[in-house]
């Protein structure tokens, strides 16, 4: 497949994989999951037991599960009123992830290096 071809489908790659890098691209959603998996309840947790593990409040915690939720990375079940978010990434959004992400690195290999010797 020639150059431009790859970078256009990179491109579309790219923009498939965008609410993911997104949700992904934020130190607090990153510390959000590390969290979650670090309390090892498959079960879910609530919103108040993650915000007493964070400097955030209750709110912004809400509004970052509701942005990893929407990208696919966290999921929620409901008992009664009470809502448990768990991390459980949707399949496809994480193989779209992984594609884009080979496919980068096979055209980054590909290319000369560009670097070029300092100059003193």
């Amino acid at each position: 497949m020639e150059f431009d071809a790859q970078i256009a489908q990179l491109t579309e790659e790219f923009q498939r994989c965008q609410k993911t890098l997104h949700a992904l691209g934020d130190e607090n959603r990153q510390h959000l999951i590390l969290h979650m998996a670090q309390m090892g309840r498959c079960e879910g947790v609530r919103v108040g037991e993650i915000t007493a593990k964070t400097h955030l409040s209750r709110p912004t915690v809400s509004h970052h599960l509701q942005i990893l939720k929407d990208a696919g990375l966290v999921k929620m079940r409901r008992e009664g009123t009470r809502n448990y978010y768990y991390f459980d990434a949707d399949t496809a959004a994480m193989e779209d992830l992984i594609q884009m992400l080979t496919h980068a690195a096979a055209i980054m290999a590909a290319l000369p290096d560009r670097a070029g010797e300092p100059e003193f």
